[in-house]
């Protein structure tokens, strides 16, 4: 039986006086439905006072959420597909994706074909929707770095062989993403390869080189870009009113918000920080919205919600490496990395622990391209479950 119809029946047939063996991870999969419903209220929540504003006045009070819940009902039939696939095949598909990937980072930066907004060009136009290709090269990090990391596990001792080429196409990734700009996407995606990486088993001494190139290079380019060494220091001193009213005032209403939510919250959509004084509230500051309608026991639900699901996603990689899958081991973990240094990042933001940096939350923040993706990659880890349990009922996959 596939995965698509054991979700479908959630029947198992088993043997009298055998003990049940759920087709899939139940308790991951219920986390994951939770974060994405709750991100569907919350981004109504977010969003349900932009129309009253000049800028989307012409949108209509529900724009927001019903395009939230199409790209919900979009990512869920593609993470259907995705899910039915067998690991192999995607191992297969891993070089060619990430070409692909590549490719569409390019055609984004072509004038005329890439939307360009607020001076970042990110956007592919298809029609009546907006196309991250930053987003895909995510998926097809987490594909390619494990294919590479299966492939080359003889030589990742080694420089020429081992470190080089991965070395290489990270940095084609980071300049086109540099290009944009898209910082925090970058971030993400060298996160991922980086930490593949590292659990595939580099040698020790080039994954440090690595990583010191890495943070040099971010370290670099945020000294020699003006606008993000400004971002920097005022994040170190919010309340200065030279800052906060300019660079920043996302930050300074933030924290506003949050402090506003104390323990149990202002009550579910009873923020004023949504209200036209938090930009982005609905995207990348959606957390600091949960914390003033929701306190901090609605952002500490949030957080350990998302533990739970990096925690099991680790589990599930370890459990496939340890039956000699070591590309699917591998997929699953870096879906983990991916989740959680992501949610990690832009909660930090939010809270005032880490420099303002455009990314959003998984599952959770609006965004067409980003929660359609995320879908997937969850699709992909619930098929690298779904495999290891048809191997323990010694089924081949």
């Amino acid at each position: 039986m596939s995965l698509f119809a054991e979700l479908t029946s959630g029947v198992n047939a088993v043997r009298p006086g055998r003990t049940a063996l759920p087709a899939f991870d139940r308790p991951l999969l219920a986390a994951t439905l939770m974060l994405t419903l709750f991100g569907l209220l919350m981004v109504y929540s977010a969003s349900i006072a932009l129309a009253d504003g000049p800028r989307y006045e012409s949108y209509g009070r529900y724009y927001f959420v019903i395009r939230h819940a199409l790209f919900i009902v979009v990512g869920v039939v593609l993470a259907m597909f995705t899910a039915t696939v067998p690991l192999r095949v995607w191992q297969k598909l891993a070089v060619p994706l990430f070409a692909l990937a590549i490719f569409l980072l390019m055609v984004v930066l072509i004038p005329g074909i890439g939307r360009e907004v607020n001076g970042a060009r990110r956007w592919l136009p298809l029609g009546i929707i907006n196309f991250q290709p930053s987003e895909l090269m995510k998926v097809a990090m987490v594909l390619y770095a494990a294919d590479y990391t299966v492939r080359k596990q003889q030589h990742l001792h080694t420089f020429i062989r081992g470190f080089l080429p991965m070395a290489v196409a990270l940095g084609l990734v980071g300049v086109l993403l540099l290009m944009e700009p898209d910082l925090g996407a970058f971030m993400v995606i060298v996160a991922i390869a980086v930490g593949i990486l590292f659990i595939g088993g580099i040698n020790g001494k080039l994954f440090s080189a690595l990583l010191g190139i890495m943070v040099s290079s971010f370290l670099l380019l945020i000294w020699l870009s003006p606008w993000r060494r400004e971002r920097l220091f005022v994040y170190l001193d919010p309340w200065n009113p030279d800052n906060a009213y300019g660079s920043a005032y996302q930050l300074s209403h933030s924290l506003i918000a949050l402090g506003r939510g104390e323990w149990f919250g202002v009550g579910l959509g009873s923020s004023v920080e949504k209200l036209h004084y938090l930009p982005e509230a609905h995207t990348d500051f959606i957390v600091a919205v949960i914390g003033e309608e929701l306190g901090f026991v609605g952002v500490a639900a949030l957080i350990l919600t998302f533990g739970f699901v990096v925690w099991r996603s680790f589990n599930i990689g370890r459990q496939a490496s340890a039956m000699d899958r070591l590309f699917s081991g591998v997929v699953a973990q870096g879906v983990a990395l991916w989740f959680g240094v992501q949610a990690f990042i832009n909660i930090g933001v939010v809270l005032g622990l880490l420099p303002t940096k455009g990314l959003t939350l998984p599952l959770v923040s609006y965004g067409g391209s980003g929660i359609v993706m995320n879908l997937v990659a969850f699709a992909l880890l619930l098929r690298v479950d779904f495999e290891n349990r048809q191997m323990m009922r010694g089924k081949r996959t």
